[in-house]
Protein backbone atom coordinates (compact mmCIF):
# COMPACT_ATOMS: atom_id res chain seq x y z
CA UNK A 1 0.00 0.00 0.00
CA UNK A 2 3.08 2.35 0.80
CA UNK A 3 4.28 1.18 -2.16
CA UNK A 4 1.43 2.39 -4.11
CA UNK A 5 0.42 5.97 -2.80
CA UNK A 6 4.50 6.75 -3.08
CA UNK A 7 3.88 6.44 -6.58
CA UNK A 8 0.79 8.41 -6.53
CA UNK A 9 2.47 11.07 -4.52
CA UNK A 10 4.99 11.09 -7.50
CA UNK A 11 2.59 11.45 -10.28
CA UNK A 12 0.83 13.84 -8.48
CA UNK A 13 4.35 15.65 -7.44
CA UNK A 14 5.56 15.37 -11.49
CA UNK A 15 1.63 16.44 -12.76
CA UNK A 16 1.98 19.37 -10.41
CA UNK A 17 5.38 20.76 -11.49
CA UNK A 18 4.62 20.16 -14.93
CA UNK A 19 1.42 22.53 -14.78
CA UNK A 20 3.35 25.07 -13.10
CA UNK A 21 5.92 25.24 -15.71
CA UNK A 22 3.35 24.80 -18.49
CA UNK A 23 1.91 27.65 -16.85
CA UNK A 24 5.06 29.28 -17.38
CA UNK A 25 5.80 28.91 -20.66
CA UNK A 26 2.45 30.09 -21.60
CA UNK A 27 2.97 33.50 -19.66
CA UNK A 28 6.58 33.53 -21.26
CA UNK A 29 4.66 33.44 -24.63
CA UNK A 30 2.29 35.92 -23.72
CA UNK A 31 5.11 38.45 -23.70
CA UNK A 32 5.33 39.01 -27.51
CA UNK A 33 1.73 40.62 -27.16
CA UNK A 34 0.34 41.67 -23.62
CA UNK A 35 2.50 43.76 -21.50
CA UNK A 36 3.92 42.29 -17.82
CA UNK A 37 1.64 43.71 -15.47
CA UNK A 38 -1.82 43.25 -17.71
CA UNK A 39 -1.13 39.60 -18.11
CA UNK A 40 -0.18 38.68 -14.29
CA UNK A 41 -3.53 40.99 -13.51
CA UNK A 42 -5.71 38.96 -15.96
CA UNK A 43 -4.60 35.44 -14.71
CA UNK A 44 -4.89 37.02 -11.08
CA UNK A 45 -8.79 37.46 -11.43
CA UNK A 46 -9.02 34.33 -12.49
CA UNK A 47 -6.95 32.65 -9.76
CA UNK A 48 -8.75 35.08 -6.97
CA UNK A 49 -12.07 33.48 -8.26
CA UNK A 50 -11.35 30.14 -8.06
CA UNK A 51 -9.69 30.36 -4.81
CA UNK A 52 -12.40 32.55 -3.13
CA UNK A 53 -14.91 29.67 -4.61
CA UNK A 54 -12.46 27.38 -3.02
CA UNK A 55 -12.55 28.91 0.32
CA UNK A 56 -16.21 29.96 0.64
CA UNK A 57 -17.45 26.18 -0.05
CA UNK A 58 -14.83 24.65 2.27
CA UNK A 59 -15.41 27.10 5.08
CA UNK A 60 -11.84 28.11 4.78
CA UNK A 61 -12.15 32.27 5.76
CA UNK A 62 -10.70 33.21 8.79
CA UNK A 63 -11.67 36.92 9.94
CA UNK A 64 -10.26 36.61 13.52
CA UNK A 65 -6.90 36.28 12.77
CA UNK A 66 -3.95 37.37 16.30
CA UNK A 67 -1.93 40.20 15.65
CA UNK A 68 1.24 37.95 14.90
CA UNK A 69 -0.39 35.94 12.02
CA UNK A 70 -1.89 38.88 10.45
CA UNK A 71 1.61 40.67 10.02
CA UNK A 72 2.21 37.25 8.96
CA UNK A 73 -0.21 37.02 6.57
CA UNK A 74 0.56 40.66 5.37
CA UNK A 75 4.82 39.96 4.96
CA UNK A 76 3.68 36.80 2.64
CA UNK A 77 1.00 38.37 0.40
CA UNK A 78 3.57 41.12 0.16
CA UNK A 79 6.56 38.66 -0.65
CA UNK A 80 4.03 37.30 -3.17
CA UNK A 81 3.63 40.44 -4.97
CA UNK A 82 7.45 41.20 -5.42
CA UNK A 83 8.62 37.26 -6.52
CA UNK A 84 5.55 37.52 -8.88
CA UNK A 85 7.36 40.67 -10.56
CA UNK A 86 10.82 39.38 -10.25
CA UNK A 87 9.49 36.05 -11.35
CA UNK A 88 7.74 36.89 -14.65
CA UNK A 89 9.95 40.17 -15.66
CA UNK A 90 13.13 37.59 -15.69
CA UNK A 91 10.72 34.74 -17.68
CA UNK A 92 9.97 37.44 -19.94
CA UNK A 93 13.49 37.95 -21.12
CA UNK A 94 15.54 35.04 -19.97
CA UNK A 95 15.24 31.77 -21.26
CA UNK A 96 12.70 29.26 -19.23
CA UNK A 97 15.38 26.70 -18.55
CA UNK A 98 17.45 29.21 -16.73
CA UNK A 99 14.54 30.83 -14.99
CA UNK A 100 13.64 27.67 -13.74
CA UNK A 101 17.05 25.56 -12.98
CA UNK A 102 17.47 28.94 -10.54
CA UNK A 103 14.61 28.54 -9.11
CA UNK A 104 15.72 24.95 -8.05
CA UNK A 105 18.17 26.27 -5.25
CA UNK A 106 14.81 27.45 -3.16
CA UNK A 107 15.23 24.42 -0.66
CA UNK A 108 18.86 25.38 -0.10
CA UNK A 109 18.02 28.98 0.64
CA UNK A 110 14.91 28.23 3.06
CA UNK A 111 17.06 25.37 4.54
CA UNK A 112 19.86 28.26 5.48
CA UNK A 113 17.23 30.86 6.20
CA UNK A 114 15.87 28.46 8.80
CA UNK A 115 19.12 28.37 10.73
CA UNK A 116 19.16 31.83 11.18
CA UNK A 117 14.96 32.60 11.65
CA UNK A 118 14.15 29.43 13.61
CA UNK A 119 17.63 29.00 14.84
CA UNK A 120 17.96 24.86 13.09
CA UNK A 121 20.97 23.35 13.02
CA UNK A 122 22.28 22.98 10.28
CA UNK A 123 25.00 19.97 10.23
CA UNK A 124 28.43 20.59 8.19
CA UNK A 125 27.23 17.82 5.35
CA UNK A 126 24.39 20.26 4.58
CA UNK A 127 26.13 23.64 4.49
CA UNK A 128 28.56 22.18 2.52
CA UNK A 129 25.51 21.12 0.17
CA UNK A 130 24.33 24.06 0.10
CA UNK A 131 27.22 26.33 -0.73
CA UNK A 132 28.17 23.88 -3.49
CA UNK A 133 24.65 24.40 -4.72
CA UNK A 134 25.44 28.53 -4.52
CA UNK A 135 28.08 27.96 -6.88
CA UNK A 136 25.37 25.75 -9.44
CA UNK A 137 23.77 29.15 -9.31
CA UNK A 138 26.89 31.16 -10.19
CA UNK A 139 27.16 28.87 -13.60
CA UNK A 140 23.94 29.26 -14.58
CA UNK A 141 23.94 32.85 -14.12
CA UNK A 142 27.69 33.40 -14.50
CA UNK A 143 28.22 37.19 -13.57
CA UNK A 144 30.66 38.91 -16.10
CA UNK A 145 29.72 37.04 -18.86
CA UNK A 146 28.64 37.97 -22.09
CA UNK A 147 25.12 36.53 -21.43
CA UNK A 148 25.02 38.02 -18.41
CA UNK A 149 22.04 40.43 -18.14
CA UNK A 150 19.86 42.40 -15.47
CA UNK A 151 17.28 39.94 -15.15
CA UNK A 152 19.85 37.32 -14.16
CA UNK A 153 19.64 39.32 -11.35
CA UNK A 154 16.03 39.25 -10.42
CA UNK A 155 15.75 35.34 -10.91
CA UNK A 156 17.96 35.08 -7.95
CA UNK A 157 16.42 38.06 -6.35
CA UNK A 158 12.62 36.20 -6.70
CA UNK A 159 14.69 33.07 -5.36
CA UNK A 160 15.08 35.22 -2.09
CA UNK A 161 11.66 36.98 -1.69
CA UNK A 162 10.01 33.34 -1.98
CA UNK A 163 12.25 32.45 0.66
CA UNK A 164 11.15 35.22 2.51
CA UNK A 165 7.44 33.88 1.51
CA UNK A 166 8.15 30.42 2.28
CA UNK A 167 9.53 31.48 5.94
CA UNK A 168 6.33 33.50 6.71
CA UNK A 169 4.32 30.69 5.89
CA UNK A 170 6.19 28.56 8.37
CA UNK A 171 5.62 30.91 11.37
CA UNK A 172 1.97 31.38 10.97
CA UNK A 173 0.01 28.98 13.58
CA UNK A 174 -2.06 26.48 12.57
CA UNK A 175 -5.33 28.08 13.03
CA UNK A 176 -4.66 30.00 9.82
CA UNK A 177 -6.42 27.96 6.82
CA UNK A 178 -3.76 27.33 4.27
CA UNK A 179 -6.57 28.82 1.74
CA UNK A 180 -6.88 31.80 2.82
CA UNK A 181 -3.17 32.36 2.77
CA UNK A 182 -3.31 31.40 -0.63
CA UNK A 183 -6.24 33.55 -1.42
CA UNK A 184 -4.82 36.51 0.54
CA UNK A 185 -1.84 36.50 -1.63
CA UNK A 186 -3.86 36.23 -4.82
CA UNK A 187 -5.68 39.34 -4.29
CA UNK A 188 -2.52 41.47 -3.14
CA UNK A 189 -0.67 40.52 -6.66
CA UNK A 190 -3.54 40.89 -8.75
CA UNK A 191 -4.09 44.72 -6.90
CA UNK A 192 -0.81 45.35 -7.65
CA UNK A 193 -0.46 44.29 -11.42
CA UNK A 194 -4.01 45.69 -12.00
CA UNK A 195 -2.87 49.49 -10.15
CA UNK A 196 0.81 49.15 -12.13
CA UNK A 197 -0.85 48.23 -15.72
CA UNK A 198 -2.75 51.76 -15.25
CA UNK A 199 0.47 53.35 -16.31
CA UNK A 200 1.12 51.64 -19.77
CA UNK A 201 -0.93 50.92 -22.86
CA UNK A 202 -3.45 47.93 -22.29
CA UNK A 203 -2.76 45.47 -25.37
CA UNK A 204 -5.80 44.09 -27.11
CA UNK A 205 -6.33 40.32 -26.69
CA UNK A 206 -5.96 38.03 -29.96
CA UNK A 207 -7.43 34.81 -30.37
CA UNK A 208 -4.25 32.95 -29.43
CA UNK A 209 -3.38 35.49 -26.53
CA UNK A 210 -6.56 34.61 -24.91
CA UNK A 211 -5.78 30.78 -25.06
CA UNK A 212 -2.30 31.09 -24.10
CA UNK A 213 -4.25 33.31 -20.86
CA UNK A 214 -7.02 30.98 -20.07
CA UNK A 215 -4.23 27.96 -20.76
CA UNK A 216 -1.61 29.68 -17.55
CA UNK A 217 -4.43 30.25 -15.48
CA UNK A 218 -6.40 27.20 -15.40
CA UNK A 219 -2.76 25.16 -15.64
CA UNK A 220 -1.73 27.25 -12.34
CA UNK A 221 -4.96 26.76 -10.82
CA UNK A 222 -4.14 22.82 -11.50
CA UNK A 223 -0.76 22.77 -10.24
CA UNK A 224 -1.78 24.17 -6.69
CA UNK A 225 -4.22 21.39 -6.70
CA UNK A 226 -1.51 18.87 -7.33
CA UNK A 227 0.42 19.99 -4.88
CA UNK A 228 -2.26 19.85 -2.01
CA UNK A 229 -3.14 16.59 -3.30
CA UNK A 230 0.61 15.41 -3.13
CA UNK A 231 1.11 16.52 0.51
CA UNK A 232 -1.79 13.88 1.50
CA UNK A 233 -0.41 10.87 0.44
CA UNK A 234 2.75 9.10 0.29
CA UNK A 235 6.16 9.47 1.70
CA UNK A 236 7.79 12.81 1.37
CA UNK A 237 10.94 11.33 1.31
CA UNK A 238 10.14 9.63 -1.98
CA UNK A 239 8.04 12.43 -2.91
CA UNK A 240 9.72 15.37 -2.38
CA UNK A 241 12.79 14.94 -5.04
CA UNK A 242 10.18 14.71 -7.96
CA UNK A 243 9.85 18.51 -7.40
CA UNK A 244 12.99 18.57 -9.92
CA UNK A 245 11.18 17.56 -13.03
CA UNK A 246 10.07 20.83 -13.25
CA UNK A 247 13.60 21.48 -15.05
CA UNK A 248 13.37 18.85 -17.43
CA UNK A 249 10.05 20.19 -18.41
CA UNK A 250 11.19 23.53 -18.75
CA UNK A 251 14.58 22.35 -20.37
CA UNK A 252 11.91 20.17 -23.44
CA UNK A 253 9.43 23.17 -23.62
CA UNK A 254 12.55 25.88 -24.15
CA UNK A 255 13.57 23.38 -26.72
CA UNK A 256 10.35 22.65 -28.44
CA UNK A 257 8.25 26.14 -28.01
CA UNK A 258 10.84 28.28 -28.10
CA UNK A 259 14.06 26.68 -29.67
CA UNK A 260 15.90 27.39 -26.94
CA UNK A 261 18.89 25.18 -25.16
CA UNK A 262 21.04 26.19 -22.07
CA UNK A 263 25.01 25.87 -22.95
CA UNK A 264 27.58 23.27 -21.57
CA UNK A 265 27.91 25.60 -18.07
CA UNK A 266 24.23 26.25 -17.33
CA UNK A 267 23.45 22.63 -17.18
CA UNK A 268 26.41 21.77 -14.84
CA UNK A 269 25.23 24.02 -12.91
CA UNK A 270 21.40 23.12 -12.90
CA UNK A 271 22.75 19.80 -12.20
CA UNK A 272 24.69 20.54 -9.37
CA UNK A 273 21.63 22.42 -8.25
CA UNK A 274 19.36 19.98 -8.30
CA UNK A 275 21.66 17.56 -6.93
CA UNK A 276 22.53 19.32 -3.59
CA UNK A 277 18.95 20.17 -2.99
CA UNK A 278 18.12 16.91 -3.34
CA UNK A 279 20.58 16.01 -1.16
CA UNK A 280 19.21 18.87 1.38
CA UNK A 281 15.54 17.51 1.34
CA UNK A 282 17.06 13.59 2.29
CA UNK A 283 19.10 14.64 5.04
CA UNK A 284 16.15 17.22 6.60
CA UNK A 285 14.10 14.06 5.90
CA UNK A 286 16.57 12.03 7.86
CA UNK A 287 17.29 14.72 10.88
CA UNK A 288 13.27 14.98 10.76
CA UNK A 289 12.73 11.17 11.51
CA UNK A 290 15.81 11.25 14.59
CA UNK A 291 14.28 13.29 16.27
Amino acid sequence: MTHSHNMRGAMLMTASMLAFTINDACMKALSDEVPLFQAIFLRGIAICVFLFVMAWRTGAFKFGMSRHDLKLVLVRSLAEVVAAFLFISALFNMPIANVTAILQALPLTVTLASAFVFRETIGWQRMTAILVGFCGVLLIARPGSEGFNFYSVYAILAVLVITVRDLAARGLSAKVPSMTVALSAAIAVTLFSGIASIGSEWAPLSGKATWQLGLAASLLIGGYLFSVMTMRIGEIDFIAPFRYTSLLSALLLGLLVFGEWPDTLTLIGSAIVVATGVFTLYRERRISRAT
